[in-house]
């Protein structure tokens, strides 16, 4: 009986989503809706999230723009966005909030990519982590029933074919995020 990959996999691909999700809040000076990702607004006695306020558009590379759908919560959405950590200045126009997005400098730039190659590594360390997990379920497999020593050293060999299938997959969402970033 070979070890089941299944269940491995989902959690490497949950962990690429969360790294893919991670880097898609990082500002490449083009409007981006998952700019506002990590930005909570307090409305209705708790914490949201601007999406399940608002709608968010990008209707071009240097403009955000949000529509609440309850105008009584659009202090608070301004007021968050600003507040943020994103360099962002909200402008209230009417019944819509304008966000301005500036073109990055080229020393703001680098600083990005540096942030980039961190969240990464800290996706690499994710996928090492469940790498670590899934080769001692493996090993633990050792003297049980139906499983041989030669079971358990291809399911190790495999192991590690899909560990780097999945660092490729990460590496892959860098060098696209870092192209955005350095272009102009």
């Amino acid at each position: 009986m070979a070890f089941n990959f299944t269940e491995l996999k989902q959690k490497l691909d949950k962990a690429i989503d969360h790294v893919s999700r991670d880097v898609g809040t990082l500002r490449t000076g083009k409007a981006s809706v998952q700019l506002l990702d990590p930005v909570f607004v307090e409305a209705y006695g708790s914490k949201m999230k601007i999406t399940e306020l608002a709608s968010v558009q990008a209707p071009d590379a240097s403009l955000i723009t949000i529509s609440p759908w309850d105008k009584s919560v659009m202090a608070n959405i301004e007021r968050a966005i600003a507040n943020s950590d994103l360099n962002l200045n909200p402008v209230v126009d009417g019944a819509i909030i304008r966000i301005k997005i500036a073109p990055l400098t080229e020393e703001k730039r680098k600083e990005m990519v540096k942030v980039l190659q961190k969240k990464i590594e800290n996706g690499k360390v994710m996928l090492r982590s469940i790498r670590t997990d899934g080769k001692r379920d493996i090993e633990n497999q050792k003297g049980t029933e139906g499983v041989s020593e030669d079971d358990i050293k291809s399911d190790l060999i495999e192991l590690d074919e899909v560990l780097k299938e999945f660092i490729t997959k990460l590496e892959e969402i860098s060098t696209k995020k870092e192209k955005d970033l350095l272009t102009i």
